[in-house]
């Protein structure tokens, strides 16, 4: 401390790897079950818990000037303090995920896309089946592939520069588990408080504190606790947690329009001010 001011910052590196996150179905974003149930060593990833960096610089500062005044420079000028935090966290990591049974094992929900090494960033494609002249064009469409399993001789890509593309059925994933990362935590609050005193028995005490200051999107998955599918945290300065069905997957998926779009699906946590009044007597 000097001055008034004092400040404490932290840098945390971590690194968390497991085959598993969720032992129950309380997150979309990576599947609790297996890509395949014979090759558990195929889903050893990043761990949708893992966040590899986060840093975090909180300030006070008693404002020194004014303090020493008279009555009416203290209270008007003086008796400030200020109280900025800022916190930043690498984001969470996610599945991309392919919505149908692609490896035919009566399972989909662990189903993932194929990558393409040549792929310009986060882009999705879906598919259309390429068949032999056997059937007509009309039935040569993707909800009609499994019945027309010999006629079907493969699928091509509706975007072929697109970084990930569906597998369908019949098709080999090549994309690994939590391989997509999302947005990070890049948080900023800030505490204002005012102090008047009116004599040596009654004070006054008014604040502001503002969360998410600069109202940066905060994109906050993972916290399982008893949420349900795509689970959220909900807010960087409480652990409620907050539950989304059916939606959350819709950006997992490359041949949705709306993959890797985080903004469509999350709620994201806006600006908030909370103001408080304490008389001292």
């Amino acid at each position: 401390m000097s001055h008034g001011l004092q400040f404490v910052a932290a840098w945390t590196y971590s690194h968390n790897i497991d085959n598993s996150t969720a032992d129950f179905h309380t997150t979309d974003l990576t599947p609790r079950r297996q890509q395949s149930f014979t090759d558990l060593a195929a889903d050893r990833a990043n761990s949708a818990l893992d966040h590899r960096h986060r840093f975090t610089l909180a300030l006070l500062y008693d404002v020194p000037f004014f303090k020493n005044g008279n009555a009416l420079t203290r209270n008007v000028l003086g008796n400030w303090e200020i109280a900025p935090i800022y916190t930043y966290q690498t984001g969470e990591w996610y599945t991309v995920q392919d919505g149908v049974d692609a490896n035919l094992n009566g399972d989909s929900a662990g189903d993932r896309a194929i990558t393409n090494p040549g792929g310009v960033g986060n882009t999705g494609s879906g598919v259309k089946p390429l068949c032999t002249s056997a059937v007509t064009a009309s039935q040569c469409v993707l909800d009609n592939v499994l019945n027309i399993p010999d006629a079907v001789v493969g699928y091509q890509a509706i975007n072929p520069g697109a970084k990930y593309i569906q597998a369908y059925y019949g098709a080999l994933a090549t994309t690994g588990r939590n391989t997509l990362l999302g947005a990070p935590t890049n948080n900023f609050d800030a505490t204002a408080v005012k102090r008047f005193a009116f004599t040596e028995r009654y004070k006054a005490e008014f604040a502001v504190q503002a969360f998410n200051l600069l109202n940066h999107p905060q994109f906050l998955p993972c916290c399982f606790a008893g949420a349900g599918p795509g689970a959220l945290g909900g807010a960087t300065n409480q652990v409620a947690s907050q539950g989304i069905t059916g939606s959350a997957r819709n950006a997992l998926e490359p041949q949705n329009g709306i993959f890797g779009k985080w903004n469509s699906v999350f709620p994201s946590e806006a600006r908030a001010l909370q103001l408080s009044l304490k008389i001292f007597f």
